[in-house]
């Protein structure tokens, strides 16, 4: 298998395997049971805690873990705006979020009479931080705007964000951190709610973080005991928690040496690219090197997909979380061409891969294009 698809998931780092493992075998006890051995997986999960605190500069009692951060982004904007709906009923979003965050925001519009802004995205996938000026009203209570988009690459500019929304105090700002951590620097000051998946950074599938401030006011969505400091009822799922905070380490370690190498993979990518006929790039130049969206004008996305996957490649049309629509809605707001709509690629990279696997995919890609293009 030749895997050019990290942005969907990655595999399980061996490092963090091996700890889970052992933790799973050892630390199998309620880590809310108050005799020795419970007390000792919970003072495990909170070093965890506290060490992923560490690593993201918050305090530990600010991180919530949850099952991954579809669980992190609904708690975040439903619990947030139940919590505050004598402030406000607004929100505001893009029409490029992850299905997560944008049937969250649906849900409070059908179900509990909120009203959402959505912003606009140019032809690179960036919003507008002056529409974000124009849309901010009295009432409203959030905004939710992805760092790092999966589809595309983009990158939003949070740092204008952060400073126009620190103007309102009644607004809090919500972050998809997903596509970020791990691949660029992360400020998480002016950021009053983040998500993390630890799928992404070759953790634990079923396992996320949401960073909440402690000014942040919020209802559980998850009823039930004491936990996570009584906002996500039910037994912890500690062996995954107390490995959170190595997953995130391995994932910072080498964060300039590795997005370096990735950049280097996907310039050389882009390159050939641009050499092909009919190929369209669609990722902007300043995207995240981790992700690279192009179209093939004259092959649809399923045709190239099943030709590369006859030479044993993995890659994507668009989010593996929408999958089986007709082509991305988020790159639908990029650009209204049909026809480069319909021949979308996504490939993600990863510093697991060799100069041989770029190389192989290039060739690969360029003697599909001649036969079927």
């Amino acid at each position: 298998m030749k895997y050019f698809d990290y942005a969907s998931t990655t595999p399980l780092d061996d490092r963090v395997l091996e700890t889970y493992i052992h933790v799973l075998k050892k630390y199998f006890v309620n880590s809310e049971s108050i005799y020795p051995s419970g007390l000792e997986v919970n003072k495990l999960m909170n070093k965890s805690r506290q060490q992923v605190a560490d690593l993201l500069r918050v305090q530990p009692n600010e991180i919530i873990f949850t099952s991954g951060a579809s669980e992190a982004s609904n708690m975040a904007i439903k619990g947030t705006c139940l919590a505050r709906r004598e402030k406000g009923r607004h929100i505001i979003t893009t029409f490029i979020e992850h299905s997560s965050v944008a049937n969250s925001v649906r849900w409070l519009v059908e179900n509990e009479g909120y009203e959402a802004t959505y912003l606009s995205v140019n032809e690179e996938g960036k919003i507008d931080p002056e529409e974000l000026k124009r849309s901010i009203r009295e009432d409203t209570v959030l905004v939710s705007i992805m760092w790092v988009n999966n589809e595309s690459g983009t990158i939003e500019p949070i740092e204008e964000v952060k400073k126009i929304v620190a103007r309102h105090k009644n607004c809090y700002l919500h972050v998809d951190c997903v596509q970020a951590v791990g691949k660029i620097p992360l400020d998480l000051d002016g950021i009053d709610l983040a998500s993390f998946s630890a799928h992404k950074i070759y953790g634990l599938k079923g396992s996320g973080i949401l960073m909440k401030k402690n000014n942040v006011v919020m209802v559980p969505l998850i009823s039930g005991g004491q936990q996570e400091y009584h906002l996500r009822g039910g037994t912890a799922n500690s062996p995954a928690n107390i490995v959170w905070g190595k997953t995130l380490r391995l994932a910072l370690e080498n964060l300039e040496d590795n997005r370096k190498l990735v950049g280097q993979y996907n310039d050389y990518v882009r390159r050939n690219l641009q050499e092909m006929k009919d190929i369209v790039i669609n990722s902007p130049q300043d995207a995240s090197p981790y992700v690279l969206n192009f179209s093939c004008l004259s092959i649809p996305s399923e045709v190239m997909m099943n030709a590369l996957s006859l030479r044993d490649y993995c890659v994507s049309a668009q989010s593996t979380c929408e999958s089986g629509q007709n082509y991305s809605a988020v790159m639908a707001q990029m650009f209204r061409n049909h026809t480069r709509l319909k021949g979308i690629i996504r490939v993600s990279f990863s510093h697991h891969q060799s100069w041989d696997d770029i190389r192989g995919f290039v060739q690969d890609l360029k003697e599909i294009v001649e036969k079927y293009g």
